[in-house]
C-alpha cells in the first residue's frame, strides 16, 4: 500500500518540478515579481512536506535549505541573479533525480546534493547584510490598485480549514499621512495574503488646484480569497485602524446560477448596506439596467456599482475555480490507453455488426445497428477527446533547452510561444519532444548570431525562437521560427556533393536542396561539437514525424530566418478513413487527405500512357495506379476511379477499382517486420474480419515524384 502512496508522491512531486522550471525561467526575466518567487517557494515547500511524509529525508533536508533561502529572496534580503536562477535550477534537476530512487540515494547523488549546498549557503552568506527593500506599492501613483496580488505561501499563518472570500472595506482618515504611514504599503500587505481585487474609490480627487498633498483623498473596497483568518487582515491594519474606517465580512459563496452568476448585483448593494430592498424592487421595475437606474436615481455612485461589479466578478471565478478542482481527477496513463483500445475493439463489432444486418437484411437489426453506431461514434469522440492535451505542456520544457544552449554557445536567445492551448493526442504529443529538441537546437546553433554579428546586421542582441502551434482539419501545424542569418544554399550544396548525397553538377530546386539537411549523416558544422557536426539531429525530426504519419517543410530567407514546418495527425488511434478495393483486397486513404474521388474508363486512362498526368480542378494532377504499386494480379475494371488526396503542398491521383465509402478506422501497428514497408503505416480489421492496408499518402506521392510520373511503382514496396 505504501507503494501506491510512493508512487503519487512521485508523481504530484514530477508535476511540482515542472511548474518550478517554468517558474524559474520567469523569475529570471521579472526577478521582482513577488508572485513568482512565492510560487518558487511554494513549490519547494510542498515537496519537503510530503517528501518527509513518505519517508524521503534526503529529499526533505535538501529542499530545506534551498526553502530557506527562497525566504529570504521572498523577504528581500537576497536579490534574485541570473547565477541564483542556473543555481536552482540545477537543484531542481537533481531534485527530479532524487525522486527515481529510494532511501538511501546513491552514494554520487549525496555528494552532488552537499556540493549544491555548500553553493547556497555561500550565496546566503553573501547577501547576509542586506535590508530588505521598501514595499513596491510605495512608489504606485494615488489610488492605484498594486499591479498583482501575490499569492501567500502555504502552510503559514493562521488559516481556516480551508480558503475563505472576505469583503474588506478601508477608508483612511484624510489626514494620515500626516503620521508618516504609507498608506499604499498597506494595500500591498493586504494583497500579499491571498488572490483578490480591490477597487481604489478616487471620485473624492478634489482639482489639483486645491489638493492638498498631505491629505489622503482615496479609499479602498477590496475582495480578497484567502487562508488567512480574518485577524490575519485586521494585523494588517493593526496601527491605523484608530485613525481609519474599517469593515471586515467574510462572504458566503453560494453556487453559480443559470446564468453563471455568482451572486446578482442588487443581493451585493444590499448586503452592503448601499440599497433597500424596496428601492432596488422598484428600479428592477424599469427596462434599463439594474446600476444604471440607480445611478441615474442617485440611490448609489456609478463608482459604488463599479466596486461591486468587481466583487460579482471575483465570486464568480472563486466559484469556476472551485467547481473545477472538484470536477477533476488523476487518473493513469495506461488505464486511458486500456480504454481506447477497448473501445477500438468496439468500432470493430460495430463494424461487424453493421456488415450481418447488412447481408441478412433485418429490418429490427439494421435499426439496432444504427443505434449502435451512432453511440459508439460519441463513445468514440468523448475517448479521443479524454486522450487529447494542450500541446503548451510540451512547449514549456523548451524554454530550458534555449536558456542552457544559448549560455552554451555564448548567444542571447527567447524562446516565444504561440497556440499553446492547441490539443493533440498525448501519444503524440509524447513523441514530438525529440524533434522539436533538434530542430530548437539546430535553430540556436546555425540560425541565431551572435549578439555582436546581430547588432552589426541591425538586429537586437537578443535573438527570438518562436514556437507556435495551430490546427489544419484533421492535422496540427507546428512552426519553429529563428530571426537568425537564414541557410546557406552554396554550403548545403557543396556539403551535399561532398557527402556523397547528390551528384556533382546536380540541379535542384531551392525547396528540395534545403530538405537535403534532413538527409542522414548531413550536417554543415565545421567542427564536431556537442550539440553538432555529427548529422543526427535533423535526420531524427524527419525519420520520428514520417513515424508519426506527419510530413516536414522549410522556408528560409536569408538574413530574415528560417521556419521549419511540421504537419502532425491530431490522433494516432481512430481516425476516418475512405475505404477503397482493388480485386479482392481493400486500402484505407485516410479522409483527412483526401480532397475529391473521380471515375475514369479503362481506356482513357490507357491514352494517358506513361505521362499519368490529369487535368483536375484546372491544375494538373500526377496519378499512380495501386494496383501497379502493389503488383496486384488480375484485370483493371472498364470503370476506374481516381482518389485525389492532399500530400504536403500538392495533390496526387491513386487508381483504384472501387471506391466503397468512408470507414471508422481503428489502426493497428503492423510489428516490426513490416515497419520499413512503403507506402503503408499501418492496417485495420473490416467488419468481415478481413484485414486492411492504411496507405501512407505522403510516402506514395514521394514515390510518384521519384519514379518520374511513370506506370511502373516498383519502387514502392510490397
Amino acid at each position: 500500500m505504501i507503494d501506491k502512496f510512493k508512487a503519487a508522491f512521485r508523481e504530484e512531486s514530477f508535476e511540482l518540478l515542472s511548474q518550478l522550471e517554468d517558474t524559474l525561467l520567469e523569475l529570471e526575466s521579472q526577478p521582482r515579481n513577488g508572485e513568482l518567487i512565492n510560487a518558487a517557494f511554494r513549490a519547494m515547500h510542498t515537496v519537503k512536506g510530503s517528501s518527509a511524509m513518505f519517508g524521503f529525508e534526503t529529499i526533505s533536508k535538501f529542499t530545506h535549505e534551498i526553502e530557506t533561502v527562497l525566504d529570504h529572496c521572498r523577504n528581500g534580503t537576497l536579490p534574485i541573479t541570473k547565477d541564483f536562477i542556473g543555481l536552482t535550477l540545477k537543484a531542481r534537476d537533481h531534485l527530479r533525480r532524487l525522486l527515481e530512487f529510494d532511501e538511501p540515494p546513491p552514494q554520487e547523488l549525496a555528494h552532488d546534493g552537499d556540493a549544491l549546498l555548500v553553493r547556497y549557503r555561500d550565496y546566503a552568506a553573501s547577501g547576509a547584510g542586506l535590508k530588505p527593500p521598501a514595499q513596491a506599492g510605495a512608489e504606485t501613483a494615488a489610488g492605484a490598485a498594486p499591479a498583482a496580488p501575490v499569492a501567500a505561501p502555504q502552510g503559514q499563518g493562521h488559516a481556516d480549514a480551508g480558503p475563505a472570500t472576505y469583503r474588506v472595506f478601508w477608508k483612511p482618515k484624510p489626514g494620515i499621512f500626516r503620521d508618516g504611514t504609507k498608506v499604499l504599503s498597506l494595500v500591498d500587505e493586504l494583497a500579499s495574503l491571498g488572490d483578490g481585487h480591490l477597487y481604489p474609490h478616487t471620485e473624492c480627487l478634489p482639482p489639483l488646484e486645491s489638493l492638498d498633498p498631505e491629505s489622503c483623498y482615496c479609499y479602498w473596497d477590496a475582495v480578497l480569497t484567502t487562508a488567512k483568518s480574518e485577524n490575519d487582515i485586521r494585523d494588517v491594519f493593526i496601527f491605523v485602524e484608530d485613525n481609519s474606517e474599517l469593515k471586515i465580512e467574510r462572504l458566503e459563496e453560494p453556487p453559480l446560477d443559470d446564468e453563471g452568476r455568482s451572486k446578482r448585483l442588487g443581493e451585493i448593494l444590499i448586503e452592503r448596506g448601499l440599497v433597500t430592498r424596496d428601492s432596488l424592487r422598484e428600479a428592477l421595475g424599469s427596462q434599463k439596467k439594474l446600476g444604471e437606474v440607480l445611478v441615474e436615481k442617485k440611490i448609489v455612485t456609478k463608482p459604488e456599482i463599479e466596486s461591486a461589479l468587481v466583487e460579482q466578478d471575483h465570486l464568480k471565478k472563486v466559484q469556476e475555480k472551485s467547481e473545477l478542482g472538484q470536477g477533476s481527477i488523476r487518473v493513469a496513463s495506461d488505464k486511458l490507453d486500456a480504454l481506447v483500445d477497448l473501445v477500438g475493439e468496439l468500432v470493430t463489432l460495430q463494424a461487424r455488426l453493421s456488415q450481418t444486418s447488412f447481408e441478412i437484411k433485418d429490418g429490427p437489426l439494421a435499426s439496432i445497428s444504427e443505434q449502435f453506431e451512432r453511440l459508439i461514434a460519441q463513445l468514440r469522440d468523448n475517448t479521443m477527446s479524454i486522450r487529447m492535451l494542450p500541446i503548451g505542456s510540451t512547449f514549456n520544457k523548451f524554454r530550458r533547452v534555449v536558456r542552457d544552449l544559448s549560455l552554451e554557445l555564448g548567444k542571447e536567445a527567447e524562446l516565444l510561444t504561440e497556440g499553446a492551448e492547441t490539443e493533440l493526442d498525448k501519444t503524440v504529443i509524447e513523441k514530438l519532444g525529440d524533434p522539436l529538441v533538434h530542430i530548437i537546437r539546430n535553430s540556436l546553433d546555425h540560425g541565431i548570431e551572435r549578439p555582436d554579428a546581430r547588432q552589426s546586421a541591425g538586429k537586437d542582441r537578443k535573438g527570438n525562437i518562436t514556437l507556435a502551434a495551430r490546427h489544419s482539419g484533421a492535422y496540427v501545424l507546428i512552426q519553429v521560427t529563428d530571426d537568425g542569418k537564414g541557410l546557406d544554399k552554396e554550403a548545403i550544396y557543396s556539403k551535399a556533393v561532398e557527402r556523397g548525397i547528390i551528384a556533382p553538377g546536380q540541379e535542384m530546386s531551392d525547396g528540395d536542396l534545403y530538405l537535403l539537411i534532413f538527409a542522414p549523416g548531413f550536417s554543415t558544422a565545421k567542427v564536431v561539437s556537442s550539440v553538432s557536426g555529427r548529422g543526427v539531429g535533423m535526420d531524427v525530426v524527419k525519420r520520428e514525424i514520417d513515424s508519426l504519419g506527419g510530413s516536414v517543410s522549410l522556408s528560409t530567407e536569408p538574413g530574415r530566418g528560417t521556419t521549419v514546418t511540421l504537419k502532425i495527425p491530431l490522433t494516432l488511434a481512430i481516425i476516418e478513413g475512405l475505404l477503397v478495393r482493388i480485386e479482392d483486397e481493400h486500402y484505407v486513404i485516410p479522409l483527412s487527405s483526401v480532397d475529391g474521388c473521380i471515375e475514369i474508363k479503362r481506356e482513357e486512362l490507357a491514352a494517358y500512357g506513361d505521362r499519368r498526368i490529369l487535368s483536375y480542378r484546372e491544375e494538373l494532377v500526377p496519378f499512380v495506379s495501386l494496383r501497379g504499386a502493389f503488383e496486384t494480379p488480375g484485370a483493371e475494371p472498364e470503370i476506374e476511379q481516381i482518389v485525389i488526396a492532399n500530400s504536403q503542398d500538392m495533390r496526387v491521383g491513386f487508381v483504384v477499382d472501387q471506391v466503397v465509402g468512408d470507414y471508422q478506422t481503428v489502426i493497428k501497428p503492423l510489428g516490426r517486420m513490416f515497419k520499413d514497408v512503403e507506402g503503408v503505416s499501418g492496417a485495420t480489421i473490416l467488419g468481415d474480419g478481413t484485414v486492411a492496408l492504411i496507405l501512407d499518402v505522403n510516402r506514395l506521392a514521394a514515390a510518384v515524384q521519384r519514379d518520374g510520373l511513370r506506370r511502373s511503382a516498383k519502387g514502392v514496396e510490397r
